[in-house]
């Protein structure tokens, strides 16, 4: 379940996001993988991270457009920024 009232609205928020955790900056241990994800119980889209044993370590809502349209960001990962 994602308490989290904060929704990822734009692919560059997506991007951002997924920096953020690549950079450690959640103070997240043991990530392993990144995937967008559809809730079982409602179908509303996440994007969610995920440690070595495919648990969810943290997940963050999505809008239908970038769960749509971010799949290759989540596939390849973020630009590198300069």
């Amino acid at each position: 379940m994602i308490d989290d009232k904060e929704e990822i609205r734009t692919l560059d928020e997506l991007e951002s996001f997924l920096t953020l955790v690549e950079n450690g900056g959640m103070g997240l241990e043991n990530v392993a993988g990144i995937a967008l994800a559809t809730n079982n119980s409602n179908g509303r889209p996440f994007v969610a991270v995920l440690d070595d044993n495919h648990q969810l370590l943290l997940g963050r809502w999505v809008t239908q457009e970038v769960f749509e349209n971010g799949k290759e960001i989540v596939r390849v990962g973020p630009k590198k920024r300069h």
